[in-house]
């Protein structure tokens, strides 16, 4: 795999990637609430390819926007766009009820983390909602936990209370351990929330495991989240795209295996 184009769809978002082999080159952020302009960022994306023959991978957790998405993606690039699990595997292993009901980013940023540290992991995912899930050393995904995001928790305030406000998600004033008005002090309240909450649950993890594994962070509110966090070992940008990339150069890998073992027959 060259050449490829990633195209993950969020609840609220879809972010677009292009690789050059393995090395994302960039990426967009783009609203579900404005599907001209997503199409229109896939667009840029695939010119800046520059190559017909690149490939284009997507991924969703939100079947009604992508199923929107697939016929204008195939005619702003005039290519086949390969579905993640209709047409690519997920290259993880999983030790989960039914791994069909687990959402194809958390299988994908799982797969990324295994394919890069290949060592028991936990990834966070910071995003509309929080989720946390545990790798082992052997590379099987084992399901973790799902908690509302950052912003969600502060719009649920707003909208079920009389007098809370609507306030915008970001990193509370550190020097301070009170909330000297209402927005601190739920930004105080969520900030912390997630991060003790990500906190227990990282430490469930190693006891069950035997092991403290390494963590790893990524989605949109990560930064604000979990920077200079001693729990955290890396914070990793656009891990469901680079899982995306695996996925494409594994199934490179088998297609050119068989004809490898085609020639040698």
């Amino acid at each position: 795999m060259q050449k490829l184009l990633a195209i993950s769809v969020g609840n609220s978002r879809t972010v677009v990637g292009h690789f050059q082999a393995s090395t994302l080159q960039g990426h967009d952020h783009l609203d579900n609430a404005d599907l001209k302009a997503v199409v229109q960022g896939i667009e840029r994306h695939w010119k800046s390819l520059d190559d017909t023959d690149a490939m284009v991978v997507l991924a969703s957790v939100n079947g009604e926007v992508a199923d929107k998405l697939l016929p204008e993606i195939e005619a702003a690039t005039g290519a086949e766009v390969h579905r993640i699990r209709r047409d690519l595997p997920i290259p993880i292993g999983t030790c989960v009820d039914d791994d069909s009901t687990v959402g194809e980013d958390r299988l994908l940023a799982a797969a990324a983390a295994w394919d890069a540290l290949k060592q028991a992991v936990v990834v966070i995912d910071a995003g509309t909602a929080i989720t946390l899930n545990f790798i082992d050393g052997e590379g099987t995904f084992h399901g973790g936990a799902i908690a509302p995001g950052a912003t969600m928790q502060l719009k649920a305030m707003h909208e079920h209370t009389a007098l809370l406000p609507r306030v915008a998600f970001a990193q509370p004033d550190g020097k301070d351990p009170f909330g000297r008005n209402t927005a601190e002090a739920m930004l105080l309240g969520v900030y912390e929330g997630i991060r003790g909450m990500v906190r227990r649950l990282v430490e469930r993890y190693a006891e069950h495991y035997g092991a403290f594994p390494m963590v790893v962070a990524t989605g949109g509110d990560a930064e604000i989240l979990f920077r200079g966090d001693e729990l955290v070992d890396r914070i990793v940008p656009e891990l469901v795209l680079h899982g995306m990339a695996v996925a494409a150069r594994h199934a490179s890998e088998g297609v050119d295996d068989e004809a490898a073992a085609d020639e040698g027959a």
